[in-house]
């Protein structure tokens, strides 16, 4: 699955055009590397998104086109 789809899915970012536009800007590193919107997650990747005021990491536990709102957490743990 591509990572900006993943972060749509997974409700870390709300939608998937602002997905995109944090990968253009190089705010998601996937494994430690800045990867571009159409970059190939799965499972154990680790992903980091940075923000102005910090940073979101966390290990992708599983990979799922569609989940519910409430499933959805458990695609993901947070790391520190």
């Amino acid at each position: 699955m591509r990572i900006d789809k993943f972060l749509k899915v997974s409700r870390i970012l709300k939608r998937r055009t602002v997905a995109q536009e944090a990968c253009d800007n190089g705010k998601v590193l996937v494994n430690f590397k800045e990867v571009k919107p159409s970059h190939r997650i799965k499972a154990g990747d680790t992903v980091e998104i940075v923000y102005r005021t910090g940073s979101l990491k966390f290990k992708i536990l599983e990979v799922k086109e569609h989940v519910k709102k409430d499933e959805a957490a458990s695609l993901y743990e947070v790391i520190e």
